[in-house]
């Protein structure tokens, strides 16, 4: 079996050291998608909801969340992102949301991107909720990265 990377030579959980990586410029793009009724849908349009502007909340709340990755994830690191972006489109049967996080350093941020989507999803899904509480949140997931030793990756 090969060596785990998050856990030393006791079985003990650790951040894994990146100081010796050289940084490089890294970018991920993640998307998820919220399901909804269409009359939750043109509320969400017509900015007719209660709480106020939903995408423009759910877009803070995604940009705010990938920032604080590390202190939701467990053995992420903090990073220094130098952008976040957090779009969406307007679907058939509800919203998606993609996020993009960039950095120029020594790990990857996939999961902020990741962190930046459901956060957006989850405070839609709070905005809207007294219209409906059966909406869907479904296919999050890694788009693309790039940068790192790994170089680039697309779904």
């Amino acid at each position: 079996m090969s060596k785990l990377t998050h856990i030393d030579g006791d079985g003990s959980a650790h951040m894994v050291d990146v100081g010796g990586k050289d940084a490089t410029m890294r970018e991920a793009i993640a998307s998820g998608q919220i399901s909804m009724h269409a009359d939750t849908l043109q509320a969400i349009k017509d900015n007719a909801l209660k709480k106020g502007d939903v995408l423009s909340t759910a877009r803070i709340a995604g940009i705010m969340a990938a920032k604080k990755t590390s202190e939701l994830i467990p053995l992420c690191h903090p990073l220094m992102l130098s952008k976040i972006s957090v779009d969406f489109e307007y679907l058939d049967n509800g919203i998606l949301v993609t996020a993009l996080v960039r950095l120029n350093g020594q790990t990857g941020v996939e999961m902020e991107a990741l962190t930046a989507v459901n956060i957006a999803l989850l405070t839609i899904y709070d905005m809207a909720k007294a219209l409906q509480k059966d909406m869907v949140l479904s296919d999050i997931k890694l788009l693309k990265k790039t940068g790192g030793k790994s170089g680039e990756w697309s779904a």
